[in-house]
């Protein structure tokens, strides 16, 4: 019996984690995000998330590794990161439909 695995879903798309990086959205839709953690901070005790590389990323195989990133940003913090590439996600994916 095949194992289903089953991802932490945030506003009805997948958010996975592999190691620093983040993924969101559905691989096969044409734009996921991707967040990638460049520094973090020590608060009570826990390591949390400072800077966060926040980018659109077009799925298209045949799109040119160059043109693949559509949006890029930086933001302070894992909140502000998500809250960014949603916005750029749902935009992107409307305009497609």
């Amino acid at each position: 019996m095949a194992k289903k695995h089953s991802f932490l879903m945030y506003k009805g798309r997948p958010l996975v984690r592999n190691g620093k990086t983040l993924y969101y959205g559905y691989m096969s839709d044409p734009y996921v995000v991707i967040m990638q953690i460049t520094s973090t901070r020590e608060v009570k005790g826990l390591e949390v998330a400072d800077r966060v590389v926040v980018q659109l990323v077009n799925t298209d195989p045949n799109v040119r590794m160059k043109d693949k990133i559509v949006k890029k940003a930086e933001r302070r913090g894992i909140y502000n990161a998500m809250d960014i590439g949603c916005i750029w996600l749902e935009r992107e994916l409307k305009e497609q439909a």
